[in-house]
């Protein structure tokens, strides 16, 4: 996928915890980024869950402009920062975000944001041949385990 892509500390978490940042780096060719907000958000799950420090270290990281900053401030509170920050730059800058937040995904909807989650990319990356599905099914049961809440638990069922 080609289009400018913002990613959210559920996705950034998923991937990392099975070492598969790459697979998420391979299906964005160059166009995934996240915000400081985001970061600041996978940094205390580095420390408070262990999560790996150093798998997001090649991911670009976007700065909000005022503009962006000022959309953010409008959405709903319920949102955390980095979902908030997300979707106000994937608003402004017609991107996509990645997020497993049913409450951020209906956000997205309601501003015309694409949105994808982890079973997205999972399977996305199986049809592209970026994983086998063997690995991407061995991911996601890694991803439940950890504590994940999928909605599915075999992705032969998409």
């Amino acid at each position: 996928m080609s289009q400018l892509s913002l990613l959210d500390n559920t996705v950034l978490s998923n991937f990392a915890r099975v070492q598969l940042a790459s697979a998420v780096y391979s299906y964005w060719k160059g166009q995934a980024r996240t915000t400081s907000q985001v970061l600041a958000e996978y940094h205390a799950g580095v420390i408070a869950a262990g999560l790996p420090a150093t798998a997001w270290r090649e991911l670009p990281v976007l700065e909000l402009t005022p503009a962006e900053t000022n959309f953010g401030d409008t959405l709903p509170a319920r949102l955390g920062d980095g979902e908030r920050s997300c979707l106000a730059v994937a608003h402004a800058r017609q991107a996509i975000i990645a997020t497993d937040d049913l409450f951020a995904r209906q956000v997205a909807k309601r501003y015309r944001i694409l949105a994808v989650g982890t079973l997205g990319i999972l399977t996305r990356c199986v049809q592209r041949g970026i994983l086998t599905h063997s690995k991407a099914q061995a991911a996601l049961d890694q991803m439940i385990a950890a504590g994940y809440r999928a909605p599915i638990d075999n992705l032969g069922a998409l």
